[in-house]
């Protein structure tokens, strides 16, 4: 579940610039195509200051209150507690999800689409991957998967005894017709 808190935040966050990398990505060809560079720049710089403001401000939001945000989300104590623990973590990832759909929205503008795709696929495989191993089972910065577990047992509906559920679809033998 604290993963989970932490993901709707970092989930909101990321529409919001995804939205930029669009709008971006369609400024740049457009004033590139018009023959205007020195536009295509400013857009640029500005979409990218604008980007990185509003990642800091998300950043610092949550890190002066990451003791209580997880209230939104759940009212278990140990969930809020392991959810500030996360904080920190989360603020850099906002920082860094602020900035980088604009620059692919700037490259992607400029027709680097392929480019973009491999830089992506890179950056998952070769950086990502072992940063979330790293992270997660070296520094213990993990979920607890056993919460977790639990949790989508009893959503799923394996958490319901086979004796009631066989009870609850089998007519009763002592009613009569």
């Amino acid at each position: 579940m604290e993963s989970e808190n932490s993901m709707n935040l970092n989930g909101w966050e990321a529409m919001l610039f995804i939205g930029i990398n669009a709008a971006i990505s369609v400024r740049v060809s457009n004033e590139l195509g018009l023959g205007h560079p020195r536009a295509t720049k400013y857009a640029v710089y500005v979409t990218v200051f604008q980007s990185l403001l509003i990642g800091l401000i998300c950043a610092v939001i949550v890190l002066a209150a990451k003791d209580y945000f997880a209230v939104i989300f759940t009212s278990d104590k140990d969930m809020q507690q392991a959810v500030a623990r996360l904080a920190y973590l989360l603020g850099i990832t906002m920082i860094l999800n602020s900035v980088q759909p604009v620059i692919s929205g700037v490259a992607i503008g400029g027709g680097w689409q392929a480019i973009v795709a491999y830089i992506n696929l890179g950056c998952y495989y070769i950086f990502g991957l072992p940063l979330g191993y790293l992270l997660g089972y070296k520094v213990n910065l993990g979920v607890q998967v056993e919460q977790t577990t639990a949790r989508m047992r009893r959503w799923g509906g394996q958490e319901i005894p086979t004796e009631k559920l066989a009870e609850s679809l089998l007519p009763s033998q002592n009613s009569e017709p």
